[in-house]
């Protein structure tokens, strides 16, 4: 099986991404440059991840993506909400959260470039990192949208490409137990929205991984 992954170097892409090499074969990595605050971070650490694994990597530039979002993401006069540990588990918080750094059909275009991509290169699957948990409050990370999208691609590439998520049915802790397992190399990866020096530890993408550290009994060497 070869595969395309959408790499963002953060947590679940990058899980992800080791279970497909140990499925098959990995053509090539791309990683998304739409102007979002951790544009920086993000495709360094993709980089690197692509280099310890020996992976052709490609950072695609969509500038058009952040003029036209309004997203905390990307709109560096919104704030972007930081969270407590405990607000996790209160959906009314992560939805507004979620509103808050909402980018427009990003994960929809994202897989629709990368399958053009694994059309053109003879790969049969694009590999994205989805997960149970953040499902809730993000509907392009949920097994409905996954069988959504794998129903139009059935129309839009000639080959059949499909979108596949080796994490899209786990929590946060057991994609780092997954991760655990497949020896990834946590030091290289990014899970925060913010490009500073260090992971912030106060947004929800780090707040998760936090949590999933701790829970899985491993000490987060990003979180400062």
């Amino acid at each position: 099986m070869k595969s395309i992954v959408l790499l963002s170097g953060g947590l679940d892409s990058t899980v992800s991404m080791a279970q497909a090499l140990r499925e098959g074969r990995v053509e090539l990595c791309l990683t998304m440059d739409y102007g979002q605050r951790a544009a920086s971070r993000e495709i360094a650490a993709a980089s690197a991840l692509a280099a310890y694994y020996k992976l052709a990597h490609r950072v695609i530039q969509l500038p058009f993506l952040g003029e036209v979002t309004t997203s905390a993401l990307v709109n560096r006069e919104k704030t972007i909400p930081e969270l407590t540990e405990e607000d996790l588990n209160d959906t009314r918080k992560t939805t507004a959260t979620a509103t808050a750094v909402w980018v427009p059909n990003r994960n929809g275009l994202f897989i629709n470039i990368a399958a053009s991509f694994a059309e053109a290169l003879g790969c049969e699957q694009v590999v994205t990192g989805f997960n149970r948990e953040e499902a809730v409050t993000f509907p392009d990370n949920s097994l409905d949208f996954l069988e959504a999208i794998n129903g139009s691609l059935r129309y839009s590439t000639v080959s059949g490409v499909r979108v596949v998520s080796y994490t899209a049915r786990l929590n946060k802790a057991e994609i780092v137990q997954l991760g655990e397992r497949l020896k990834v190399p946590w030091h290289l990866i990014w899970s925060c929205y913010y490009d500073g020096e260090t992971m912030c530890g106060r947004c929800e993408s780090c707040r998760r991984l936090n949590r999933a550290m701790n829970a899985a009994g491993l000490v987060d060497r990003n979180r400062r």
